[in-house]
């Protein structure tokens, strides 16, 4: 569940001005997501952008907090696709060694074909024999992919709206930015204070 960080020292300094800090909300982070990673999301996004208003702060932060989500979802789906991967290595393993054995035996081979996915995915030694031995039945890595593609099928499809949703508020929020620019006199978008050199966004 999302909560406000705790218990935790940022390693790295806000990139928001001290008197705009108070626009942006406490990070909302995942265990396991890094403050450092958070920070510096946000520091190169606000250097393009270079927020100088109260209103282009708020713009700016709206564009990394969408931005980490984005990050966030394609960090999720990867995981999940590899909880798919032992699901279809299972699904494998059963075709080869539930079809041979009696019915009264299925309860042991099943206990046993649990063991041996578990061991894939925990065990670098062992996947090896295990794959090779599913490629030798025709299941190589290939078709174990086709396989979680088509147990997550669904699944993804969710992540694919979330990420689909996100990156088309994100282009909102630059287009609105540039309108609100432009209303002031201002075309250029994002600023590189580097080099001095800018760009603008229709």
């Amino acid at each position: 569940m999302n909560g406000p960080l705790s218990n935790v020292t940022p390693p790295t300094t806000s990139a928001i001005p001290v008197e705009s800090q108070a626009l942006c909300p406490a990070p909302q982070l995942l265990p396991g997501e890094s403050i450092d990673h958070y920070r510096a999301l946000q520091t190169v996004i606000f250097r393009d952008i270079a927020p100088q208003s109260a209103i282009e702060w708020l713009l700016a932060i709206d564009v990394a907090e969408l931005s980490w989500d984005m990050q966030r979802c394609r960090v999720l789906r990867h995981r999940l696709l590899n909880t798919y991967r032992q699901q279809a290595i299972e699904m494998a393993l059963r075709r080869i060694d539930m079809v041979p054995i009696a019915p009264h035996l299925h309860y042991m081979a099943e206990f046993y074909t649990l063991q041996n996915a578990h061991d894939w995915k925990h065990d670098p030694i062992a996947a090896i024999d295990i794959e090779s031995r599913l490629a030798s039945y025709g299941f190589d890595q290939h078709t174990i992919s086709m396989e979680v593609y088509l147990q997550a099928t669904e699944v993804i499809s969710i992540f694919e709206s979330l990420l689909n949703g996100a990156q088309l508020r994100r282009l909102l929020l630059l287009k609105e930015l540039n309108n609100f620019r432009r209303s002031s006199g201002r075309s250029v978008i994002f600023r590189n204070e580097d080099t001095r050199k800018s760009r603008t966004i229709d």
